[in-house]
């Protein structure tokens, strides 16, 4: 018997029960629709980290003062009363370290913002004039102040969108002058918008001045909390990390046997162990879903045995009028192979369908995975051969004789 005949003889005998072969197709559509789902969903949520720490900055350390140990106790990193990280330690990073490319401190202030008969109250950062180059972040309008504004302590600040939108609503906040802690301050630029960030906090509540300024009129304190430092690429992040550690060490004259009196740390670490525990819980998510693709699977083999049960006399008369035993395994296996297919490209439909939905739904982020819908495919086909292959077997097997006296 030709294959296209063997084909079309199958298709006719699954169209006989097609209620039968809907609900047998259930489990393989539910399993291929689960696993595109929660594929998307965890890489929806890597790329959504990745975004979170590419908007923080490329290439980027945090150098922390504090984390030293004084009478037994062991400050916590951006600890500032231990005055352990200094703008001379910058200056020296930025001086002595090759792998550095950029460096910019930061000093943190909580004040009130008033514009006319507005107010607002937020933090005031104090940075550098390298500030938006290290954080990868653009101004929206004006400028950001200049190595000048930083050297001479001058009174300019850059606001984010939300200062500007509730102090300044329907006007060009440029040119400006904000009083902060009773101090006018010229705003010269405003910060693109970021939006929140991964714990739901506003990027755009704050304002930057220089760190001067903050020091000097805002906190009255030299002392620094947290520098961020730009590495010459992301491959050098493990080397100016040793390199810095290994200078504050020596400016900060420590013994082999002392630890250190501040904290290093690597955004590229943070970003591999993210990207790390997103892969191991969409892999858990996808062997999870794939259990249903076993479980379909078995269905298709417990509908196929019943088949052939039902079907022992046709195809005792087949083979008794010449059809080889290849040609009835093959009609079974086909048999199986449409149900599995046929479910997987509506499983295909239904999870890609599910995964536009959840983000509209229930606002958790998705990424549609090619690789998890031709993966779906493959195993579709190969749950069909799988489990179709002992049914079509057991078929081919009927002695035609025997077949023909089955009630």
């Amino acid at each position: 018997m030709k294959l296209v005949m063997i084909i079309r003889v199958a298709f006719r005998a699954l169209a006989r029960n097609k209620m039968r072969a809907a609900l047998t197709m259930l489990g393989i559509i539910i399993g291929v629709s689960a696993v595109i789902a929660m594929v998307s969903i965890g890489q929806g949520a890597q790329a959504s980290v990745q975004a979170q720490i590419e908007g923080i900055g490329t290439n980027l350390l945090f150098v922390s003062a504090g984390a030293q140990n004084t009478g037994g106790v062991r400050t916590g990193a951006g600890d500032t009363g231990t005055n352990t990280l200094t703008a001379e330690d910058l200056a020296a990073i930025r001086r002595e370290v090759p792998s550095v490319s950029m460096v910019t401190p930061t000093v943190n202030s909580r004040s009130q913002l008033v514009f006319g008969n507005m107010n607002w109250n937020t933090s005031v950062q104090g940075v550098s004039e390298q500030y938006p180059d290290v954080r990868k972040w653009t101004i929206q309008s004006g400028e950001f102040f200049s190595d000048s504004d930083v050297r001479t302590a001058a009174r300019v600040i850059v606001i984010g969108q939300t200062i500007a939108d509730n102090l300044f609503a329907g006007m060009d906040p440029v040119g400006q002058s904000v009083r902060v802690m009773n101090l006018p301050f010229r705003v010269t630029g405003v910060m693109a918008r970021k939006g929140q960030d991964q714990q739901g906090r506003d990027q755009d509540d704050i304002a930057f001045a220089p760190y001067t300024t903050v020091q000097k009129k805002l906190i009255g304190s030299p002392r620094l909390q947290v520098a961020y430092v730009s590495a010459v690429t992301q491959d050098a992040t493990y080397t100016a990390q040793q390199q810095i550690t290994d200078l504050l060490r020596q400016r900060h004259k420590l013994t082999p046997n002392e630890p250190n009196d501040f904290t290093v740390r690597n955004m590229t670490d943070v970003a591999e162990a993210a990207n790390e525990t997103n892969n191991t819980m969409t892999i858990l998510l996808a062997c999870i879903a794939g259990v249903s693709l076993m479980v379909g699977g078995i269905g298709i083999m417990n509908i196929m045995l019943v088949s052939v049960t039902e079907r022992t006399r046709e195809i005792g008369i087949r083979m008794a009028i010449g059809a080889r035993s290849s040609a009835v395994r093959t009609q079974f296996l086909i048999e199986s192979i449409v149900l599995s297919l046929t479910g997987g490209f509506l499983g295909i439909m239904l999870g890609i369908i599910v995964s536009l939905l959840i983000p509209a739904l229930l606002g958790w982020p998705t990424l549609i995975s090619s690789l998890a819908i031709v993966g779906s495919v493959i195993f579709s086909a190969a749950v069909g051969i799988f489990f179709g292959y002992y049914p079509a077997r057991k078929a081919a097997a009927l002695d035609p004789i025997e077949a023909l006296r089955y009630e």
